[in-house]
């Protein structure tokens, strides 16, 4: 494998980019029909308990999202490099990684739901259903986290089109078994987990047989590679700054909903409906910032630098464009939007007002996100965990004065400043990053 920067195509970031695209669409697809499928129960504290255990389990979840991320990087450098054994071993240590935290999730389900209802209180109702749920879907924690490090090793070999059919399979086996569990067997709320724990067991199967060929030779199996000390050592020091990272860029929303709860239900409610627009401008730039993961990456391990710069361009300039179609989408149809995610008149015009700033989001965060990507294929990512400190002490020290001057447009404006100062200070780094990767 050479990473030769004449093979870097704009058809070929598209074939990265595009199944990661698809694949996010059925994320909201999945929480929708599990809601819909436990909402024909005609119960309120079995919607609500279904909803609070998912929004748990995922946050759970969440902690390990730097395997998926820090896997690609590593992979995509060995992969690049035609380090064949060492791709292979890669997959063993996220495989590892993946199954022993989810068994010390299971180990450790009992206080950490208890932390989870704490944090997330709920009438003794609904917090019993849902530790029934929990206490089912629970069980699959191992292959849900694993196979954020498959999908994280095969977007490092541009191979995304079998990262959608994981997530295809998956969530369409899960649609399917909720339908059947719950109206067709009347099992209720254990149908629901039940449906999701076999779901995402069934995933991790179709992710393992999609790696089936990194299993033909001995790599895999080859402890002295797969626990060497020094790789190990490595992935530990990439995956601990991602982490730090993420919980960082988590800090920065969690204290959003907090202080925008504390301007009013009407603010608040008006937030949550304009993070959506967050949410899905995240899901349609992933997949071009995965592009830059994979293609960077490669770039690093081929140490060719005339090919990182080309992958970093043409993935940046796929995310500029769609951050440009997302913000005219937003200013055109962002009141059809809200209108049809509520119905309350005062909510609707609080959101309308603040909606320049959903139009802006994109824009200002365009060199966040790509820059993100780009430092996760060259695993730079003490870089991306100490220029994300730098953006979130920033909105720590500006939001609440904004605040006070402007109430929740100030909210609004420190979020989108720590979107900028996060792209300007990783811009600032990347000369170092191509200085480096030649």
């Amino acid at each position: 494998m050479t990473a030769d920067s004449r093979t870097l195509t704009h058809s070929r970031v598209l074939r990265i980019a595009l199944p990661i695209v698809l694949s996010n669409a059925t994320i909201p697809l999945l929480g929708a029909v599990d809601t819909g499928v436990i909402g024909q129960m005609g119960d309120a504290a079995a919607i609500g308990a279904v909803g609070i255990g998912a929004i748990i389990l995922t946050a759970f979840y969440w902690v390990f999202g730097f395997l998926r991320m820090g896997t690609t990087g590593l992979a995509s450098q060995a992969y690049g490099a035609g380090h064949k054994a060492e791709v292979a071993a890669l997959l063993s240590r996220a495989l590892l990684i993946g199954g022993t935290a989810g068994l010390a999730l299971i180990a450790l389900q009992i206080p950490l739901f208890h932390a989870g209802f704490y944090v997330s209180p709920a009438s003794p109702e609904v917090e019993s259903l849902a530790r029934d749920y929990l206490s089912i879907r629970i069980w699959s924690a191992p292959a849900a986290i694993a196979t954020f490090g498959i999908n994280g090793w095969l977007i490092a070999q541009e191979r995304t089109r079998s990262v959608l059919m994981i997530q295809l399979w998956t969530n369409g086996l899960n649609v399917i078994l909720s339908v059947t569990f719950v109206l067709g067997l009347g099992w209720g709320i254990p149908g629901v987990a039940f449906a999701t724990f076999l779901a995402e067991w069934a995933g991790f199967a179709l992710g393992l047989y999609l790696c089936r060929a990194a299993f033909r030779g001995t790599a895999w199996r080859d402890t002295a590679r797969v626990f060497d000390r020094a790789r190990l050592g490595n992935m530990a020091t990439v995956n601990g700054d991602i982490l730090i990272r993420s919980v960082l860029l988590e800090a920065i929303f969690v204290s959003f909903l907090f202080w925008g709860a504390g301007l009013g239900d009407v603010q608040l409610a008006a937030n949550q409906i304009l993070l959506q627009f967050l949410n899905i401008t995240a899901y349609a730039l992933d997949g071009f910032a995965f592009a830059a993961e994979a293609l960077v990456g490669q770039a690093v391990g081929a140490r060719a630098r005339p090919a990182l710069r080309r992958a970093a361009i043409l993935s940046s300039l796929w995310g500029v464009g769609v951050s440009a179609l997302l913000a005219l989408a937003f200013l055109a149809f962002g009141g059809a939007i809200i209108d049809t995610m509520t119905t309350a008149p005062n909510v609707q015009d609080a959101a309308r007002s603040y909606l320049p700033w959903m139009v802006l989001a994109p824009l200002l965060g365009i060199a966040a996100w790509m820059l993100d990507g780009i430092f996760i294929g060259a695993t730079r990512t003490r870089d991306m965990r100490n220029m994300m400190a730098v953006s979130a002490g920033i909105y720590f020290l500006i939001a609440l004065p904004l605040m006070s001057l402007f109430g929740n447009h100030g909210l609004w404006m420190a979020m989108l400043i720590s979107f900028v100062v996060r792209g300007i200070t990783l811009g600032l780094r990347y000369p170092s990053l191509e200085r480096t990767a030649g």
